[in-house]
């Protein structure tokens, strides 16, 4: 059976801003893309650090994340 972990993405100004979950023990990811290059990855604890995080340090609304749907 295959884990199933939330994406969400945020796009702003021109770069995409995606939270993508880990395994608990690991945490939660923060990957900011610039003309489809990843410019940027943070380790956080978990979802809502990620997004105070993002709003921080790239001014990221924090209500401008959305749960991507496969």
């Amino acid at each position: 059976m295959k884990d199933i972990f939330s994406i969400y993405e945020s796009i702003q100004d021109n770069c995409i801003f995606k939270i993508e979950e880990d395994y608990p023990e690991v945490g939660v990811y923060l990957y900011v893309y610039e003309n489809e290059r990843c410019v940027f990855d943070y380790l956080q604890d978990n979802i809502e650090i990620c997004k105070k995080f993002a709003f921080e340090e790239f001014n990221v609304p924090i209500d401008s994340w959305k749960l991507k749907e496969d």
